[in-house]
């Protein structure tokens, strides 16, 4: 039997699709395990890898591999493409240099098709669709959180965050926010550096970064942008009244603290293909309610979410992945089980109740293969009335997986074994199942 080769690929390996449902049309192939089609994009399943920092990156500035992924990021991703996520987010990629978290951040806003970022990206994505998976890359500005080491260095410390001085590759004094100012920093003492305001310009250069990394992720083979407008980066900053205090068009008003994701998302529609997906993930509420900061101004909450889910058809973007919180350091969550599933199910709710389509993804403590079925059971259209007889109201259009894969890589494979799905497998693993 002829075993075919990966076209991606400049060396033997045998073309994967691991993951997908061998009967996706049978009554009882649960909706976790049924294609989810989004304008021209297709996935094999509803499991999708979230994105991850890894902190794995050239930190030197003065190196031209800066940012750029690695062989690292070929094994840690490729390997969940080869046991068979439906798509996997490439981790939070820095528009500008300033936007990482860390020095060791990946980064995507070098110029060209022949840069160290550009073609470190195209061969983890090359790659990842050998093994039959589609690929995604979120877009990110860390905002007033940029310029802090990695966690495991802060953690040889017996802190959470430690600021990156200017010796070890950090730029304390780039460090931005839609606000400025001591009173500014995420947390005091040596954890974040205090922003500086950004100028309006600096804004609008901002939106340009964002569309001119997204033309490079699709010239390198990416099918999936999302923009990162949640866990307190700068564009969560610009939504919330709590960090947001400016007085020009990008302050203010609820319209206005949104412009700049309308403007991004503007921007990134011009560059990309009409039948490519754009995701946005937001925090549904940065669990501040009641706290002192918000006294004044209020904060952002489910309400301002579901006016802002409102926006996104005319906006371009197809698809919310709903997280929450990491905005300000006085927040107050009780983790459990379904405290963001909760949240992403409200959205969805109002958004069918508006008549739209917009998908939603659930994040955020999904380890069970039975919690991950009844999420999203239901949710595809092409099933809806069948699977109305069972009662089940779906959370979400699909779910958003990521430090349970670090665990458990196979979780795919081991998921659609309990639930009694057979699935293709890697043709290396044949053997083995």
């Amino acid at each position: 039997m002829a075993v075919n080769k990966a076209p991606s690929t400049p060396f033997f390996t045998p073309a994967n699709n691991a993951g997908a449902a061998i009967d996706p049309n049978a009554p009882n192939t649960p909706t976790l395990f049924r294609p989810l089609s989004i304008r021209a994009l297709t996935l094999k399943n509803r499991i999708i890898v979230a994105p991850m920092c890894m902190y794995s990156t050239e930190p030197n500035p003065s190196s031209a591999t800066i940012g750029a992924l690695t062989d690292y990021h070929i094994s840690h991703l490729g390997h969940l493409a080869l046991k068979g996520a439906g798509l996997i987010f490439i981790e939070a990629t820095a528009v500008q240099a300033n936007g990482r978290i860390s020095p060791n951040d990946s980064g995507l806003w070098q110029e060209g098709t022949q840069s160290a970022q550009f073609l470190g990206l195209k061969r983890v994505v090359d790659f990842m669709h050998a093994q039959g998976a589609k690929v995604g890359i979120q877009l990110a500005h860390a905002g007033r959180k940029a310029s802090t080491v990695a966690p495991w260095i802060a953690a040889e410390r017996g802190v959470r965050s430690l600021r990156a001085e200017s010796s070890g590759f950090g730029w304390p004094d780039d460090v931005v926010g839609p606000s400025g100012g001591e009173e500014e920093a995420w947390a005091g003492g040596e954890a974040f550096w205090a922003p500086r305001e950004l100028s309006t310009a600096e804004v609008e250069e901002v939106v340009r970064a964002f569309a001119k990394s997204a033309e490079l992720a699709v010239q390198a083979g990416v099918d999936v942008i999302e923009i990162h407008g949640a866990h307190g980066y700068l564009i969560n900053q610009f939504l919330s009244p709590v960090t947001n205090k400016r007085t020009d068009k990008y302050g203010g008003s609820f319209e206005n603290r949104t412009r700049i994701v309308a403007e991004v998302a503007a921007a990134i529609r011009e560059v990309i293909p009409e039948g490519m997906p754009l995701f946005l993930r937001i925090s549904a509420t940065e669990w501040l309610e009641d706290k002192p900061v918000a006294a004044a101004a209020g904060s952002w909450d489910i309400n301002s979410s579901f006016e802002l889910v409102k926006q996104l058809p005319a906006w371009g973007i197809d698809f919310l992945d709903v997280s929450s919180g990491g905005n300000h350091k006085d927040q107050h969550i009780e983790p459990h089980t379904n405290y963001q599933i909760d949240l992403a199910a409200q959205i969805r709710q109002k958004i069918r109740e508006a008549g739209e389509k917009t998908l939603v993804g659930a994040v955020g403590l999904i380890t069970q293969a039975e919690a991950a079925k009844d999420i999203v059971q239901g949710a595809d259209e092409a099933y809806a009335a069948e699977d109305m007889l069972t009662g089940s109201q779906p959370k979400a259009d699909a779910i958003l997986i990521a430090r349970q894969f670090m665990r458990e890589p196979e979780w795919v494979m081991s998921t659609a074994k309990k639930l009694d799905v057979k699935v293709t497998v890697p043709v290396q693993f044949g053997r083995a199942i």
